[in-house]
């Protein structure tokens, strides 16, 4: 018998963006309930919500106040929607150990390297961890060693990774190629190419697309 091809899914986030942590937990759970049934490969794509952040960060009610015009009342309830959010999927937000917003880049380059590497999925949860649960920076050279030899990566590779600035071309293409299809925001996840589901949809939203998407490829 011969088996139908596994469902491409591009997950299209940042490591600094909590609704993608959200997103990924969602998703993942999604699969679990539909099962064996539905082959999926899982490909991460890189997205900055900050480029031009700074290396040392910016305080996070700061940033969002001048980004987004939040006052420190709005900025409470996100942040508790997103714990509670997170505590239903089994991932735990620590907002005290989260003050400051950092750049991403060189995480985007290690991820596409663990992509290469074949352990991808597992750095991206070392990632999400090591910022929204610790309150790492995740642009930090230490704590993405720290989180490749958690995802089962060699650190020796990892440092010459990330010394080097490999894979830096690749992660700005791949970048602009989901900016050019009018990705702004993340998560995005597009399924086979062509089915975009946005945002950090709960469980049932994610289960039900994929279910008709597989229906009817």
């Amino acid at each position: 018998m011969t088996l139908p091809p596994a469902m491409k899914i591009d997950f299209v986030s940042d490591v600094s963006c909590p609704w993608c942590a959200i997103g990924l937990e969602s998703l993942e759970a999604a699969l679990a309930r539909i099962g064996p049934s539905l082959q999926a490969e899982l490909h991460f794509q890189p997205f900055e919500l900050n480029p031009q952040m700074v290396p040392e960060g910016e305080d996070i009610a700061e940033h969002l106040a001048r980004k987004y015009g939040a006052s420190p009342e709005q900025g409470a309830r996100a942040r508790e929607a997103i714990r509670a959010r997170g505590a239903a999927l089994g991932f735990t937000f620590r907002m005290d150990r989260r003050s400051r917003i950092y750049n991403t880049f060189d995480a985007h380059r290690l991820l596409h390297w663990a992509g290469l590497e074949g352990r991808q999925t597992e750095l991206k949860h070392a990632l999400f961890r090591a910022y929204f649960t610790d309150g790492d920076n995740p642009g930090a050279h230490d704590v993405l060693l720290r989180t490749a030899a958690a995802a089962g990566l060699d650190v020796d590779e990892a440092q010459r990774v990330l010394s080097s600035g490999e894979y830096a071309r690749e992660v700005r293409e791949r970048e602009a190629v989901y900016q050019s299809l009018g990705i702004h925001a993340v998560p995005a996840v597009i399924v086979n190419d062509r089915h975009l589901i946005q945002g950090g949809q709960p469980v049932e939203v994610f289960e039900q697309a994929l279910r008709q998407i597989a229906t009817a490829s």
